[in-house]
């Protein structure tokens, strides 16, 4: 479009619209405006393409066509005197797709219908159209929506011809959607870029060819529209006041200038050249062989008549099927290829209605355009250029185009659209929009599946012209949109001391002393403690009781031969299994009654400690035991208590053991601090300082470091190598071993 300069107010009074019909043979421009329902036309230009450039009304050659526009640009801004950027342009008919269908809107409650409800009608109409299509769609051609037009709207189930500030509760619409493949619609937009232009709004070229050629007042008639270009014939039929169909036949003017070119020995610029010169007395021309020749427009009519027999035969049974198998009342034609009379002649014949009903339309209907430049054209090649200028002021049929992570994307403008309708298009993945999750992980806990979900990354980037925006954002014509994919979280991690179901200790009664022991998991077949990290389908299962050899190892309690043991004052042995508030009781001698009695009488004063009727471990198995086996997500509690602490506790048991039963156990000097490591997958107690580092541990495991079996010794921590200097921890993982290879 150019911008009106004040100067220029009085000539040219409103928005100048460019309207260009880009045809197989020739290039058709109009500029103009509009006010109120006058259209005025300040500039014409015809310009024939340079070659064959276009077959069909497919671009071939988008380099040389684009030449071609912008030499029609350029004489067209040299009539107005100012810059055109912006162009309206009209797509063929070639593999049109229509799709009629409805749509309705129901409001909560009656209401005033205004134009943004009949804009979302007609575009819930359109996607409707486009899913239908999209369903029937068996090939990988992508098909674009070039244009639809209203055949009814419907106000509460009762038609009406205009919904604007009408008050109803339900509207709905019935419309025809015309869709064409992409390869037709892209090629277009790249030729106009390559004159430097961007398109302002594209149509249907039978849609805007009607708006000029059968006014509104006339579509209460049967009529058909015939646009015969030279590459398709368009068709468009109107009926009770509506546009009800479209359709197109791949034939028109060019064969009809074949047929003279095979006929005359010519170049097809010179048969193109025959044939627009019909109607003269003699037409003049030389053949190939450089020889000249004559011919009258009675020969071309002989040389044409088997052509155009077949043409217009097929152009009637195409009206034929799109009216119901019913021919319509008149035929209009325009279009420069179907300007020999015998044309209309022969599709008066083939529809079986009068000659004088079928006509070519030019001067006729253009006279209700103010034309204001000198000698303007009012031929019917000038209809469809006009027709897209008026089509221009609906608005309703654009595309745009934007910039999407560097690729350049078409979308259907249906006036809502966002980024993430861009990514779409533009085929970037939907997950890569919305953060991701780190891979689960799933095990066993004590026979039921469990699973802890992975953190959440972070979500995609989306910036639209350099601006930090959401994916919900709108967008707009030439919008430069950045998105950068989201990114996934840490895969889940957990160490069993981390499960809900988790104790840390287990705390048993010892020769009358409470003793704490760290509560231990079963992994695969293998003791593991509340520090270990959960693996893929592990099957664990938490471990609430020591054998009684266990707890005395723990205690480095020696266990002699002939010592009598007993659990909750039954005679048992060192493998017997002990639970959290058992007691236990080792001596040299068996008990008597006495002493019975009095564990007896210990164990009832003590009851609420020995025997909680809630507590938590018992209460979790409860839970456990009657919980659905189904996967469920863990959640997370504070870890056990400082082990260092428990160990202190048992120590201090040790020494009233010790006193009161005689037994030998090693407690060195205080302070001391024991603790318990697993090493080449048997656990360990260290003990006799306060702190440990890593070489502590080869005092206590049979590993001769002067015999070597190996090419070095291979030292591990909780997986990882290890240094010998470096602290460790009551359940850390150690591995000691030689390396062979």
């Amino acid at each position: 479009m150019g911008t009106i300069n004040s100067e220029e107010d009085k000539k040219n009074p409103g928005q100048l619209v460019f309207g260009l019909d880009i045809g197989t043979r020739s290039l058709v421009g109009t500029v103009g405006y509009k006010t109120g329902e006058q259209f005025h036309v300040v500039a014409q230009c015809v310009r024939e393409h340079e070659s064959r450039s276009m077959l069909d009304g497919q671009i071939h050659d988008i380099n040389t066509v684009g030449r071609s526009i912008a030499e029609v640009k350029r004489k067209l801004e040299d009539q107005i005197g100012k810059t055109l950027n912006e162009v309206c342009i009209a797509a063929a008919g070639r593999v049109l797709k229509t799709v009629t269908t409805t749509a309705e809107i129901e409001f909560p409650e009656d209401k005033t219908i205004e134009s943004e409800d009949i804009h979302s009608l007609d575009m819930l109409g359109v996607e409707k159209a486009f899913e239908e299509l999209s369903s029937n769609n068996t090939s990988e051609t992508r098909f674009y929506c070039v244009g639809y037009t209203v055949v009814h709207y419907y106000m509460n189930g009762l038609q009406i011809s205009v919904l604007d500030k009408h008050k109803a509760k339900r509207i709905s619409v019935e419309l025809i959607a015309t869709f064409l493949p992409d390869d037709v619609v892209d090629g277009l937009y790249r030729a106009v870029e390559v004159a430097d232009l961007q398109v302002a709004n594209l149509t249907l070229e039978p849609i805007a060819a009607i708006q000029v050629a059968i006014p509104e007042s006339f579509r209460m008639l049967n009529i058909a529209l015939v646009d015969v270009g030279a590459g398709t014939s368009d068709i468009s039929i109107t009926k009770e006041g509506s546009i009800v169909a479209y359709g197109m036949i791949p034939k028109a003017g060019d064969e009809l200038t074949e047929a003279v070119v095979k006929s005359c020995l010519v170049d097809f610029p010179t048969g193109e050249e025959i044939k627009t010169s019909y109607g003269k007395k003699v037409i003049k021309y030389n053949d190939i062989m450089g020889i000249q020749q004559k011919i009258t427009s009675e020969e071309i009519d002989k040389i044409v008549e088997p052509v155009v027999r077949s043409m217009t035969k097929e152009i009637s049974d195409k009206i034929k099927e799109l009216n119901g198998d019913e021919p319509v009342s008149a035929i209009f034609i325009v279009g420069g290829g179907g300007k020999l009379p015998i044309f209309a002649q022969m599709l008066a014949d083939e529809q079986g209605i009068s000659r004088q009903r079928c006509a070519l339309r030019g001067e006729e209907v253009l006279k209700s355009i103010d034309y204001m430049i000198e000698n303007p054209n009012m031929d019917s090649m000038f209809v469809t250029p006009i027709g897209i200028c008026l089509n221009f002021y609906d608005s309703k049929n654009n595309f745009i185009y934007v910039n999407f992570n560097g690729e350049r994307v078409k979308l259907y403008d249906n006036g809502h659209l966002m980024v993430v309708d861009a990514a779409i298009q533009a085929g970037f993945p939907n997950e890569g929009l919305f953060p991701k999750r780190g891979a689960a992980l799933d095990f066993v806990l004590n026979g039921t599946p469990h699973m802890i979900r992975g953190e959440l990354g972070e979500t995609a980037v989306v910036k639209v012209n350099d601006e930090e925006v959401s994916i919900n954002s709108a967008i707009r014509a030439g919008d430069k949109i950045v998105v950068i994919e989201s990114s996934a979280g840490e895969r889940a991690k957990a160490t069993i001391n981390k499960l809900k179901e988790y104790e840390a200790t287990i705390t048993v009664i010892v020769n009358d002393t409470p003793v704490t022991l760290p509560k231990y998991a079963d992994v695969n077949g293998e003791l593991q403690s509340g520090y270990y990290e959960i693996q893929e389908n592990d099957n664990i299962k938490l471990l609430d009781y020591y054998s009684v050899e266990q707890i005395a190892a723990f205690m480095d309690v020696t266990l002699k031969e002939g010592m009598n043991i007993y659990v909750n004052n039954k005679l048992s042995d060192k493998d017997t299994l002990v639970y959290s508030n058992f007691s236990i009781i080792w001596t040299l001698e068996e008990l008597s009654l006495s002493d019975v009695e009095k564990e007896e009488d210990y164990l009832s004063s003590n009851e609420d400690y020995l025997n909680p009727e809630e507590d938590d471990f018992n209460s979790d198995e409860d839970d456990l035991n009657t919980e659905d086996a189904s996967l469920k997500e863990d959640t997370y509690e504070d870890g056990p208590e400082d082990i260092d602490t428990i160990m202190d506790d048992t120590l201090n048991a040790l020494k009233k053991v010790s006193t009161d039963m005689g037994i030998e156990v090693d407690i060195p000097g205080q302070p001391v601090n024991s603790m318990m490591v697993t090493v080449n997958g048997k656990n360990v107690i260290l003990k006799g300082k306060t702190d440990y580092i890593y070489v502590d541990v080869f005092e206590f495991i049979d590993f001769d470091l002067s015999k070597p079996e190996g090419r070095a010794v291979v030292t591990k921590l909780n997986d990882r190598a290890a240094v010998f200097n470096e602290p460790i921890k009551a359940g850390d993982k150690i591995e000691i071993y030689w390396d062979r290879g």
